[in-house]
């Protein structure tokens, strides 16, 4: 399996000829939908969830379908049975991977701000994508996509995240609003610069791509 960053949370994950795509949101390039089969969206902000582009994505492709949370699900009206309504502790296929929903809710920005929803997905029972919240799934997680960046975080929480969650390997997402400076910043503390994570980590050039192992190839905890 191949990840593929495509900039800030949007990541594809590739086997074969199959392609998924993770929260391809206004801040992506929309030709990461051109060759999509399935697409999976966290949570409604714009950052993760572009209506047009999926819309029109949807339209070039009859084949496409697409899972997220019941917010998401009410603003793609229209598209039928393509969209499915997926919460916690469900399990569903999209594109040949196997996938479970951990998680409910974004994380708080404000009090003044209310919270919208949030559900995280691991693929192949190895790749974690938790969207804007920092949920601890209750199983093995070989590879967590970690959001780096947001109104809603500090690098010092994120530190205590990726030691409670225990990957094997930690690949930077959600850093499209950081300057160069604060990728050096946020990759020196949770790089070997800092207090320790217990998982190495690391950060993709947009359009970069690693190969992963299969859930079914690694090591039992």
């Amino acid at each position: 399996m191949r990840l593929i960053k495509y900039g800030h949370a949007c990541v594809g994950l590739e086997e074969d000829d199959r392609r998924l795509v993770v929260d391809p949101g206004g801040l992506t390039d929309p030709r990461v939908l051109d060759r999509a089969d399935a697409v999976l969206v966290t949570h409604e902000h714009f950052d993760h969830f572009s209506e047009e582009n999926l819309r029109r994505a949807a339209e070039a492709n009859p084949a496409l379908r697409i899972w997220t949370n019941a917010s998401v699900a009410g603003r793609l009206e229209g598209l039928g049975h393509r969209v499915t309504t997926v919460g916690h502790g469900e399990a569903f296929e999209a594109a040949g991977f196997a996938v479970e929903v951990h998680g409910t809710w974004h994380e708080t920005i404000h009090p003044d701000i209310p919270r919208v929803g949030n559900v995280g997905f691991l693929v192949d029972g190895s790749v974690f994508h938790p969207g804007d919240a920092l949920t601890v799934p209750d199983t093995r997680v070989d590879t967590l996509l970690l959001p780096v960046h947001g109104p809603w975080s500090t690098t010092g929480r994120l530190i205590d995240y990726v030691r409670e969650v225990a990957p094997r390997q930690v690949y930077a997402v959600h850093d499209g609003a950081l300057n160069d400076t604060g990728v050096a910043m946020v990759g020196g503390l949770l790089g070997a610069g800092g207090p320790g994570t217990g998982a190495p980590y690391d950060r993709l050039a947009v359009g970069g791509a690693v190969a992963l192992a299969s859930a079914s190839a690694q090591p039992s905890a």
